[in-house]
């Protein structure tokens, strides 16, 4: 391909990936009294709620490595994070489904859309980071330095979650039973991945959960995040290594199957 045709294309899709997250975004917050503030609001609310529970009915951080103060910060920088892949990878699966009509009347390239719903996900994640920075002044946590490694985590999470998103996005063109069976697997993520408990537990678990857990793509994400927005350190480089692992992986993978079979999509949408 030419240069300047590749020039083209490139500025072809960066053009239509802008149109469709100001889409998404419009259409997220249309009718909403509070609008926008509910990507504040909303992490606040829960993490509020979810303190609540598991601070005082199961106890988490009243012992081991995170206090009680810290307990709320701790909370809502895993609920954030852990939601970026969880509804980027939600919205992408149905992407190509979604944009059906207008696969069929516009040449587009297709991973256009899976990664679109990537990067709406990353302006969400961008306005929850006001209630994770009043959550610190509440709490006056003062921030680090190692605040400047938050764009090397973004940019590892988004192509861990562009890989998934792409890999789900092909499957359920095929296989509408993925959508069903995705809500499953988010759950027991949910509940496998330290959002609301804290890590003491894994010390506790048989030698196989452990390896499992620390092998976790969301854990080596949460924990991070957590290092340089609560315990104010680089991550090590163990868990810099898996995250930097899983997002290739997951890249990889997610365009492979995605190239594979994006020219017979036509035929099922």
């Amino acid at each position: 391909m030419p240069p300047s045709h590749a020039k083209n294309d490139f500025q072809k899709d960066k053009f239509i990936l802008e149109q469709l997250v100001t889409k998404d975004f419009k259409l997220k917050y249309r009718r909403s009294v509070l609008g926008i503030a509910w990507s504040v609001l909303n992490p606040l609310l829960m993490m509020v709620v979810m303190a609540i529970v598991f601070s005082t009915i199961f106890a988490q951080g009243r012992n081991g490595s995170i206090t009680p103060d810290m307990y709320p910060l701790y909370l809502i920088v895993g609920n954030v994070t852990f939601s970026v892949m969880s509804d980027s990878t939600t919205q992408a699966m149905s992407s190509i489904l979604g944009a059906s009509s207008l696969l069929k009347k516009v040449k587009v390239h297709r991973w256009v859309f899976p990664v679109q719903k990537v990067l709406f996900s990353l302006v969400n994640f961008a306005l929850s980071l006001v209630a994770v920075a009043l959550v610190m002044i509440w709490f006056r946590v003062v921030p680090s330095w190692h605040l400047i490694l938050l764009p090397v985590c973004l940019f590892f999470l988004m192509l861990f979650c562009m890989g998934l998103g792409l890999m789900l996005s092909a499957l359920s063109v095929f296989f509408r039973d993925v959508m069903h069976l995705w809500s499953v697997v988010i759950t027991a993520w949910t509940y496998f991945t330290p959002i609301f408990w804290t890590t003491d537990f894994i010390a506790q678990m048989p030698h196989i959960l452990r390896v499992i857990m620390y092998a976790n793509p969301m854990y080596n994400y949460l924990t991070f995040m957590r290092d340089i927005f609560l315990f104010q350190q680089s991550p090590t480089p163990l868990v810099f290594g898996l995250c930097v692992a899983w997002a290739l992986i997951s890249l990889a993978i997610g365009y492979t199957i995605f190239h594979k079979t994006e020219h017979q999509f036509i035929l099922y949408i």
